[in-house]
């Protein structure tokens, strides 16, 4: 596979990585199948997060004894440095490593949850620390707000950046990307086929890769989406015309009903959590984490029944979405 470097920082590896959120679905030996089966193809890049259950202990036993050449990424949601101490720590023992490549800012979705990271006393500086310490070697941030992920970028003190973009979400290549390619920052592409929404993997991985993106992270489950998501980055020339047209075809399926968890319907009038409940929903139907969802849910004090059907989302959706309609939807789904 083609080989990319993150922006400013050491770290060169294949352009397709590794991305952990399915494998929380499958046992620990079939989850070492597929890891083992990721790196005998040449994949050397593998991202977690403490909020993926089991991921990370699945990934740290099947790779203890290859990680020479492997890249580790993992974040955290802690946003005060006492917590992201304490969450890091937890990372290293489940990665079974004394150092973690790529330590990063979970999930940041607004303007206040980014000023507590860098203010006093928040997670960076918990990861400032680390990283003198040796702990970790450089630092991120994730999302799915583009002003919010903008601001991070243009402050300059983050390493690399890790945000959805595919056919259907395209929007971050008007600003992040080329804000990220002036300030030397690496970015990362979650979701590069839209969390299954696109069914072409390679054609959409393939997208991202010539869109921005220096290193694509499919989530996978099994070794034949190992085995075809590699294909990706045998080739990362410019997507042909009819290309372009097949991938268009299929964002065209979705019509306006893709929830890309911006943030801009919140806060909700009755209290429910829209876009975690769109998520719960997605990985419900199309990541096939039944068990992660309902488990989710169930921690939630109000509950997709609990739209009032108002209208006020709908009015402060960019994307138009029929919010209510698609909670409507998950209620009758996620059972």
């Amino acid at each position: 596979m083609i080989k990319r470097r993150l922006g400013r920082t050491d770290i060169e590896v294949a352009a397709v990585g590794f991305g952990g959120i399915p494998i929380q679905g499958i046992s620990f030996a079939e989850a070492e199948r597929v890891l083992l089966r990721a790196v005998d193809r040449g994949i050397e890049f593998f991202d977690s997060a403490r909020g993926y259950t089991d991921s990370e202990e699945k990934i740290g036993r099947a790779l203890a004894s290859r990680r020479r050449g492997i890249v580790l990424a993992s974040k955290a949601m802690s946003r005060d440095a006492a917590s992201m101490r304490g969450e890091l720590e937890t990372s290293l023992r489940n990665l079974r490593t004394d150092m973690i490549d790529l330590y990063q800012c979970h999930a940041v979705g607004s303007d206040g949850q980014l000023e507590r990271i860098l203010g006093p006393g928040g997670a960076f500086e918990a990861l400032s620390l680390a990283r003198e310490q040796g702990k970790v070697r450089w630092i991120g941030i994730t999302g799915h707000s583009r002003p919010v992920l903008l601001k991070a970028v243009q402050t300059g003190l983050f390493d690399t950046v890790q945000f959805p973009l595919n056919p259907i979400e395209t929007e971050w290549e008007g600003d992040v990307v080329p804000a990220a390619a002036r300030g030397g920052i690496g970015t990362i592409g979650m979701k590069p086929v839209a969390g299954g929404a696109i069914r072409n993997a390679v054609l959409s991985i393939r997208y991202s890769l010539t869109h921005g993106i220096d290193v694509s992270i499919p989530g996978m489950d099994s070794a034949g989406q190992v085995d075809e998501n590699c294909l990706a980055a045998e080739s990362v020339a410019p997507l042909s015309e009819e290309e372009l047209a097949l991938l268009a075809a299929e964002k065209e399926l979705w019509g306006g009903k893709f929830c890309r968890r911006c943030g801009y319907c919140m806060p909700c009038p009755s209290g429910v959590n829209i876009p975690f409940l769109l998520l719960i929903e997605a990985y419900y139907t199309r990541y096939g984490l039944r068990d992660w969802a309902l488990q989710r849910l169930a921690g939630l004090e109000k509950k997709f029944g609990d739209c009032i059907a108002c209208g006020e989302c709908l009015e402060k959706c960019p994307y138009e979405l029929p919010i209510v309609d698609l909670l409507k939807k998950g209620a009758a789904t996620v059972l």
